[in-house]
């Protein structure tokens, strides 16, 4: 059995960009893992470690050597290989040259598609170690940084300056160079708590040796783990609970490598800030943990992570409150003034602020989305058009204020707070918040009728904007997230269960786009726009569904149907769903797919009815009185949108559809006849699919 050992690779560098550590170790790990499978190099297991001043990766039980192997070089075809005599051509002398061997050295390679001249040789395994170094740079090169350095004298560049790397192979040192530093066993602990270096004598010494002695926990999630620990543990001794960010944790993580929760305090008459700009600002600019009481109200407290254990914690504590007080100052000015503005009073400058070049200006937009808004309410209940005009035309107000130029996080937000604050109605209040929902996967939705109108309407009309001017997203290119807007879309219709037509709603958001001067108005071709904005949210529905493990087979069959309402959509989503768990559904969909055949075949397109009076085998008088009754009884069904019903009704059709098949002949030469069971087939093919093609489902 061939040897192994653990090889541990670390790279210290100055302090690495903390959000997007987690990204460079993982894909550093991957990157190594790659090569040593291109490599045919085997293993158990691949790990990584980072901390701000190393990425790291310990490979579990890798073999020493690589394994031996046969190659086989084919040469000449036999036919090509001898003479007439028997004598070796040319060709084949030639060959076993090439190969540096004898002419009786070849073999012969026999297969049903011809022979061939061949050489085989045993290709002895690399030592690993001579394999390592250039697959540890290729991956150090292949890593997401989009921009990177040079420092020194040298020339060798990487995201942040390199000072130390180690290399080892069970006890062995790796002997080469990288980035520009000479591999060794030596690593660093912590910059203030163990400054100087420590020895590594095997990889698997290395995690637990920068713990006890070098004060940094190097694995990520232990580290993650042991801040969340430290955080609850901290606001749990002031009587209150930690807001944890997953975000913000993730950074804080990235920013440490021996944690230290520290719990500081600041002036209580700064809680007259609404919660989201005193969290913006603790969280965003000073990366600090809000604390919340028992009544889920905020705390005149944080916490904050050193990444340093103190002897004297006070000094630390005094130093982040020190920071934190001009930027809750600054916070408590820029809202006391945009309270002294009305909201209304923004709406003017609106019209210098651009939203997008072809599109004119943000007062454009809101004058747009006003349109398509009514629009889209009057098909809502409660339909309040006046609360919906007021809500647009305060809608993007809040651009201009003071504090959502300092945290755009904010916007809508603050314009909730401002509308609050200066008497609006507390629905029109709400809608500019809601019109941001949601903002990202497993948001919440609007909850007003006004709020979801408004968010409907202002994603939309982003959406065929920027169409209509030709930036469709490309790759993982969506500068202005449409992938998103149309899932926003989607899901504020869906989720809420809103009886609205996408296509009826993208043809109105596309009307005023004709309106635009020349220069943008040119580019919009209205017969093409509205078919490509709505394949655009239809392959973001397929996403939407793929989320949710629907199959995709299932979300062909409904999408054949061309139906242009998504909550109508899903309800049919729905019932295939449930259809297809039914014991019936394998042969009818056998059945329907036979069917389709069939009349494809027939060039039948008819939309006749059977004649019952015209019909001769018993077989297939049953299924037309069946396929009636069941008609019948799916009409309402239908009607009512009640598919899931509707297509469990469907099922019962299978017995007669299966005698039907078994005992009659479609094709016959009676002319008369044959075109009568042609539209019995078709009268059943329209009733299977009146939910879904679901001769499109697979087994």
């Amino acid at each position: 059995m061939a040897e192994s050992k653990d090889f541990l690779v670390e790279l210290g560098t100055e302090e690495l960009p903390p959000k997007a550590l987690k990204k460079l170790a993982t894909a550093f790990a991957s990157g190594v893992q790659q090569g040593l499978q291109k490599a045919e190099l085997k293993f158990d297991a691949v790990n990584f470690f980072a901390s701000p001043r190393r990425l790291a990766v310990l490979v579990k039980s890798l073999q020493t050597t690589q394994a031996d192997k046969t190659v086989e070089r084919r040469g000449p075809a036999l036919t090509a290989a001898f003479n007439a005599e028997g004598m070796p051509t040319p060709a084949a002398v030639g060959f076993a040259r090439s190969c540096g061997v004898a002419f009786d050295q070849l073999t012969k390679l026999e297969t049903d598609k011809g022979a061939w001249l061949v050489h085989r040789s045993l290709q002895p395994g690399v030592q690993t170690a001579r394999l390592l170094p250039a697959i540890v740079t290729k991956s150090l090169d292949d890593l997401p940084v989009p921009k990177r350095m040079r420092w020194g004298a040298g020339t060798a560049q990487f995201v942040r300056p390199v000072h130390w790397l180690v290399m080892l192979l069970g006890e062995q040192v790796i002997d080469c160079e990288i980035l520009g530093v000479r591999a060794g066993r030596q690593t660093r602990g912590h910059r203030f708590h163990h400054p100087n270096t420590l020895s590594i004598a095997e990889p698997n010494a290395y995690a637990p040796l920068l713990e006890s002695e070098g004060h940094v926990m190097v694995d990520l999630a232990t580290r993650r783990a042991a801040i969340r620990a430290q955080v609850n543990e901290a606001a749990m001794a002031v009587d209150g609970a930690a807001i944890l960010d997953d975000d913000l944790l993730d950074e804080v993580t990235a920013l440490v490598e021996w944690p230290a929760a520290i719990t500081g305090d600041f002036d209580a008459r700064f809680l007259r800030l609404p919660d989201e700009v005193l969290i913006a600002t603790l969280q965003g600019h000073q990366r600090y943990f809000p604390v919340r009481d028992k009544q889920n109200k905020l705390l005149p407290c944080f916490i904050t992570i050193a990444n340093i254990e103190s002897r004297d914690p006070s000094h630390i504590k005094a130093g982040n409150e020190r920071v934190v007080r001009p930027r809750l100052e600054d916070a408590m000015f820029f809202f006391e003034r945009d309270l002294a503005t009305p909201l209304l009073q923004h709406h003017a400058t609106l019209k210098t602020v651009v939203f997008q070049r072809d599109l004119g200006s943000i007062a454009d937009k809101v004058e747009r989305v006003a349109s398509l808004a009514e629009h889209i309410v009057k098909q809502l209940a409660p339909a309040d058009l006046e609360k919906t005009r007021r809500a647009v035309e305060l809608s993007k107000s809040d651009l201009m204020s003071h504090m959502v130029g300092e945290f755009p996080e904010l916007q809508g937000v603050m314009g909730c707070a401002y509308a609050t604050a200066q008497g609006e109605d507390q629905v029109v209040a709400q809608a500019l918040f809601e019109q941001y929902l949601p903002r990202h996967a497993g948001d919440v939705l609007p909850q007003t009728a006004v709020g979801r109108a408004l968010a409907i309407a202002d994603k939309l009309d982003t959406l065929c904007g920027i169409f209509s001017i030709g930036q469709l997203p490309t790759g993982d290119k969506d500068p202005y997230g449409l992938r998103r807007a149309a899932i926003g879309i989607l899901r504020n219709i869906i989720e809420a269960g809103l009886e609205l037509d996408l296509k009826d709603l993208i043809e109105h958001a596309v009307k005023p786009l004709l309106k635009l001067p020349k220069k943008a108005g040119a580019k919009v071709d209205h017969a093409q726009l509205v078919p490509q904005v709505f394949g655009f949210m239809m392959e973001r529905l397929r996403a939407y569904y793929s989320d949710q493990q629907i199959r995709p087979d299932v979300f062909e069959a409904v999408a054949a149907r061309e139906v242009s309402q998504p909550l109508d959509f899903d309800r049919r989503i729905k019932a295939v769903t449930h259809f297809r768990n039914l014991p019936e559904a394998e042969a009818l969909v056998a059945a329907n797919k036979r069917t389709h055949n069939i009349l494809k075949q027939a060039n039948h397109s008819g939309v006749d009815a059977a004649d019952a009076t015209r019909l001769e085998a018993e077989a297939e008088k049953a299924l037309l009185a069946r396929l009636v009754q069941v008609e019948r009884e799916t009409a309402p069904l239908l009607a009512q949108r009640e598919y899931t019903q509707a297509m469990s009704q469907l099922a019962s059709l299978r017995s007669n559809v299966d005698q039907f098949f078994d005992s009659v002949m479609v094709m016959v030469d009676d002319q008369a006849l044959r075109q009568n069971r042609l539209n019995l087939l078709a009268q059943m093919h329209r009733l299977l699919t009146s939910v879904a093609d679901i001769s499109r489902l697979q087994s």
